[in-house]
């Protein structure tokens, strides 16, 4: 960073370079896992860096992409100096279906530099986002790596790389005057990289650029001014949302160095010219990749609160398939970790060996089991090779021998080492307040999430161990279904995480069982990431502990951010929380993170074994940063004293919104066979700014090679929240064939004409296909007669949202102990006068959608003309509005927590007896394979028996080989029913867990419809109560008026009396009868100004009962 300007990322990645001993190439011993044969080898990587090749004794040469490359040096398990010889490169499409190569070399330095020097080419991000200059040059250099026995490169090997259109090729070929034949060969020399880039102009016309450059100001010159370039350049290539002071425009004699870069006729770049050909080859160009260099780099701030950043997360990591059958697998940690990702899931059970070694396992499936001690391994060796900051482990600890989980925790500290972070931080003590520890201070650091014991006597916790029983829940520290009554309290003290009101109960929340006490041995190794049981948002705020974090299944998490979408965002700026895919994906398909990462939720945890588009935008969001494995999240969800809702649908405040307009131009490569092809654009973000599949061009005809689309750009006119969005463009087969495609954050696209390197549905980069477009992006800047056009177009709407904005303008402006009310109601649910789900209705223009305060409507009162002094009375009479119980409130009702605490369990029964069901099946899938194998073994032995027998009689070779084969088709045979019998075993456990789901559901069903009559009952009784108060009150209210009146009449006589002694009997009568009509007047006022109250309370009412009746298919459709 020395010596960069203030505000500017000075970029610390470095370009590839390949050292001498790598190009040169060392000797080496290479073999396969699955063969003991050993080949002598020269391995070589090419000066570019592009590929790893070997050459074998008979000079024939292989190579490899260089996907990932991992050192196997200096690991605990390996001894003695053969092994600190040895190198792996592990390459494949994904993280399970990968190979491995094996090669030793003769000495020990030179193995370890080859593998810290493959591994840095293998990491490099800049060549995992090389040009389009880059990308050509990589196909060239693997042409020139396929050679015949002769040197020479065969011309099928083109045609199998351009392989869309043979014709083509043939011509490009001969204008080149090379060979064309599919037989024959071409000399080294003769095809220089001048020749090829011939080749490509050939088989690839760019007519499209053409037009370009003659548009930029060439007309019909063949060269464009420096000048010309520099205008073109600031004017179109740089991105406007710089600040100029920072990053100033290009000046013409740095616009100069481009051209002599650029330009191949050298006598037109001294002039200052470039030409056509050179103005493809600068768009081609490193300047000119679609994402900027410092984009890739680790830029971010890192020295902020772990809460403050998105995390790349994994579900159950050792998984290398669906959950309920396939294999584990250590590799798989290796795997995830060298792709960035920082927090991992470990579900450790209980071994059932001799040794009492702990496993893991997915509890209550089929899947295999792996030693809980080598992933531990595996993690501490891969830990710290991608990304230098703190790892999480998420334990789901299932262990229930105290014995075993000593040993967990030994491992964890004598494999782990100083890694492990075993005590607080003296600056962030365990305390209410502190905010969490940054990922710079944490860097080299393992983070334990587990089980944390409270203070108990360990012969407790023994106990409870030893009488644990496995029931029927994966996560103890998710949101609790049904809710828990009391939800909504603070957490005490010392509150254990383990008890049974918070335990799972639906399919949604997984299929293992409860997690184990945890021990003191493991307990101890948790200090900032303490699972706890999620209350409320309010009483997590209240107790204000940032070490404390909650997990949710996803469904829950979607509820919660329905809900209380603002709260959410609020706790998500001082605590972890971890998002889980629900438990009826069994075949480990994701959800879409983005809906959480708009909550700032930090842990969204995906299956890593499934690269779906939802993993897909993952790794495209932590592609960035140095693929760190950390994203800082936007600031207004980071500071205390901005507020956001993730459904605004207006700008952010402090956020400037974006407008992005792209145009599809031409392609280049798009498919290896000859059809015609479609781009489809999309955007993921903010609810608001989600547009899926707004954009389609036209399909072109039989043209996969350089298709050209001459259609209107697709513009964006207002992205919202810019930092969150990012842009999916895909190129697909004219029947829907998936191509290829490109994630790209809105906040990182770089404006201009730009190439687009496209990758596989792996993610993984494609060497030749592109596409070649024009972006604009740029601030957005309201349209000045918005409000106008919308009042014309829409005056409802208008007037809606103007009355929206009073209200928020009236809760601004209150007294300061109404603000604190008004902030109060803002939050609740509790309804109000409005009809308007303010949800629903338009967000505040600040991106904080506020219930407005209605104040209460004084009664109306017959008679316009009526003197103070009556209105006075009346008013005094009448007592204040009497205010319907909400929908919350009415919840709060004994009858009907009594009714939930009955339905949570028999959910929590019907789920245990499930899950026994299931645990049952299991056994007996069990011992029907031991039984199988054991009958299997006996006719074996039998088999060898009866042999033996005839043997002592006939000892012949025939004999013997018969014997084999007999036992080898045995063999086939017990295989084949083995694999029979498990097949039908899955789809047993599969049908029964489908069965569950379903009755499961319909039992929740059936508790909504029993809680939703309830609710009416309880409804209906209260309101009837309400009334017959109401009623009281009127009564007393005519009863107060008339005490008044009557006083008052009584102090008029006197009054009379004072001023006149004698005051005759017809005087009095004459004041009473005066007083009688005014009594009679007040009171029909009263009883009006009571009439129009109780009809408020009966649409009070009203509107109560039919938000019952709104709410019941609301949470149905939830379950469907």
């Amino acid at each position: 960073m020395a010596g960069a300007q203030p505000g500017v990322h000075a970029l610390q990645l470095k370009p590839v370079s390949v050292p001498e001993s790598l190009r040169k190439g060392n000797k080496f011993m290479k073999w396969d896992d699955d063969s003991t044969t050993v080949t002598p080898v020269t391995l070589t990587v090419d000066p570019k860096g592009y590929f790893l090749y070997w050459t074998d004794q008979n000079k024939v040469r292989h190579h490899t992409y260089k996907t990932k490359l991992r050192e196997l040096l200096d690991v605990s398990t390996l001894a003695g100096k053969m092994e600190n010889r040895m190198l792996t490169v592990v390459s494949g499409p994904d993280m399970v279906n990968i190979t491995y190569l094996n090669f030793m070399a003769f000495q020990e330095e030179t193995a370890k530099e080859w593998a810290e020097e493959l591994f840095n080419l293998a990491s490099n991000l800049l060549v995992q986002n090389m040009s389009r200059e880059a990308c050509l040059e990589k196909a060239y250099t693997r042409l020139k790596l396929q050679l015949n026995p002769e040197g020479r490169i065969p011309v099928k090997n083109i045609f199998r790389m351009f392989s869309a259109d043979r014709k083509r090729v043939e011509t490009a070929l001969e204008n080149c005057n090379l060979p064309s034949g599919r037989n024959d060969s071409i000399p080294q020399e003769d095809f220089t990289p001048e020749v090829y880039s011939m080749f490509l102009s050939n088989i690839c016309s760019r007519p499209e650029l053409d037009h370009i450059f003659s548009d930029v100001g060439a007309k019909s010159r063949p060269y464009l001014t420096v000048e010309q370039m520099t205008e073109f350049i600031n004017n179109k290539q740089r991105d406007p949302r710089l600040n100029e002071i920072l990053y100033p425009p290009l000046k013409p004699e740095q616009v100069q160095l481009l051209v002599d870069k650029y330009e191949p006729n050298s006598s037109l770049a001294q002039k200052g010219q470039i030409s056509t050909e050179g103005f493809a080859r600068y768009l081609n160009g490193e300047e000119n990749s679609i994402i900027p260099p410092e984009k890739l780099d680790q830029s971010e701030d890192m020295t902020l609160p772990l809460s403050h950043y998105f995390i790349n997360s994994s579900h159950n990591t050792y998984l290398t398939a669906g959950q309920l059958a396939g294999n584990s697998s250590v590799e798989m940690y290796k795997q995830v970790l060298l792709s960035g990702c920082r927090c991992i899931e470990l579900d450790c059970w209980k071994g059932r060996t001799t040794e009492e070694e702990p496993v893991i396992t997915h509890g209550f499936t089929m899947t295999t089991e792996i030693s809980f001690k080598e992933v531990i391994e595996a993690i501490a060796e891969c830990a710290f090779k991608t990304s230098p900051f703190p790892i999480i482990l998420s334990f789901e600890n299932h262990v229930d021998s105290p014995k075993q989980q000593a040993k967990m925790a030994e491992y964890c500290r004598s494999i782990f080492g100083d890694a492990l972070l075993t005590e607080p931080l003296e600056k962030y003590p365990l305390e209410s307040g502190v905010p969490l520890p940054s990922p710079m201070e944490l860097m080299g650091k393992i983070l334990v999430k587990n089980k944390k014991k409270h203070h108990k006597t360990d012969g407790s916790t023994k106990k409870k161990l030893s009488e644990q029983v496995s029931n029927t829940y994966s996560d103890s520290s998710s949101v609790c279904e049904p809710s828990s009554p009391s939800a909504g309290t603070a957490e005490s003290e010392d509150e254990d995480d383990d008890d049974d009101d918070c335990k799972k109960g639906s399919m949604d929340e997984g299929t293992a069982g409860s997690e184990a006490f945890a021990t003191e041995e493991m307990s101890n190794l948790v200090i900032y990431i303490q699972p706890v049981k999620f209350n409320s948002f309010e009483a997590s705020k209240k107790i204000n502990r940032s070490y404390q974090m909650s997990s949710f299944v996803e469904t829950k998490a979607l509820e919660q951010l329905t809900k209380s979408p603002v709260e959410f965002v609020e706790y998500n700026k001082l605590q972890l929380s971890r998002i889980y895919p629900k438990g009826t994906r069994v075949d480990s398909s994701n959800y879409n993170p983005q809906l959480f990462w708009n909550a700032g939720c930090q842990l969204v945890a995906l299956n890593f074994q499934t690269i779906d588009f939802s993993m897909q935008l993952n790794l495209g969001m932590y592609e960035y940063n140095g693929k760190c494995g950390y994203r800082l999240k936007p600031e207004f969800m980071r500071r205390p004293d901005k507020h956001f809702d993730p459904f605004t649908e207006s700008t952010v405040d402090g956020i400037v919104a974006n407008t992005l307009s792209v145009k599809i131009i031409s392609g280049q490569f798009l498919s290896d066979k000859k059809v015609g092809t479609y781009v489809e654009i999309e955007m993921y973000g903010l609810p608001v700014d989600t547009k899926r599949k707004v954009f389609k061009t036209k399909t072109s005809q039989g043209n996969a090679i350089n298709p050209v689309w001459e259609e209107e750009a697709i513009v964006f006119k207002k992205v919202v929240l810019p930092t969150l969005a990012s842009l999916r463009i895909a190129v697909f087969e004219e029947g829907g064939k998936f191509i290829g495609h490109r994630i790209i954050p809105v906040s990182a696209i770089r404006p201009g004409y730009r190439y687009i390197g496209l990758r596989n549905e792996k993610n993984q980069s494609l060497t030749l296909p592109a596409l070649f477009v024009y972006v604009e992006v740029k601030d957005y800047v309201p349209d000045t007669f918005a409000d106008v056009i919308e009042a014309l177009s829409n005056p409802i709407r208008y007037v809606n949202l103007m009355e929206q904005r009073a209200n928020q303008l009236a809760a601004l402006t209150l007294e300061e102990g109404g603000e604190e009310e008004g902030d109060k109601e803002a939050g609740s649910d509790a309804p109000s006068e409005s009809k308007v789900d303010q949800r629903v209705a338009l967000p505040a223009e600040n991106g904080l959608s506020h219930t407005p305060i209605i104040a209460p409507k004084p009664p109306s009162l017959v008679g316009q003309t009526q003197s103070a002094g009556a209105v006075y009375i009346t008013m005094s009479c009448l007592s204040s509005e009497l205010e319907a119980q909400t929908l919350e409130e009415l919840k709060q009702q004994k009858g009907f927590v009594r009714e939930q605490r009955k339905q949570y369990k028999e959910m929590k029964e019907l789920v245990r007896k499930h899950h026994r069901k299931t645990s049952e099946l299991i056994k007996e899938h069990t011992a029907r394979v031991s039984e199988l194998q054991s009958q299997h073994q006996r006719r074996r032995s039998a088999l060898q028996k009866s042999h033996k027998r005839d043997g002592k009689k006939s000892r012949s070779e025939q004999s013997l080989s018969t014997l084999d084969q007999e036992l080898c088709e045995l063999d086939q045979e017990c295989n084949q029913r083995l694999a029979e019998l498990k097949e039908q075993q899955q789809q047993q456990l599969l049908t029964l867990r489908q069965e569950q789901y379903y009755s499961e559901k319909y039992q929740k069903r059936e508790h909504i419809k029993q809680l939703v009559e309830k609710l009416t009952t309880i409804a209906e009784e209260c309101q009837s109560a309400q009334l017959k108060k109401l009623r009281d009150i009127c009564e007393k209210e005519k009863k107060d008026l008339k005490k008044k009146m009557d006083k008052k009449r009584q102090e008029k006589i006197n009054e009379a009396k004072s001023k006149d002694k004698n005051v005759t009997e017809e005087e009095k009568l004459e004041i009473n009868r005066s007083f009688v009509n005014e009594v009679v007047q007040y009171i029909k006022r009263l009883e009006d100004a009571q009439s129009k109250r109780q009809e408020r309370l009966l649409e009070k009412h009203k509107d109560i009962r039919q938000q019952i009746v709104d709410e019941r298919p609301k949470t149905c459709q939830a379950f469907v």
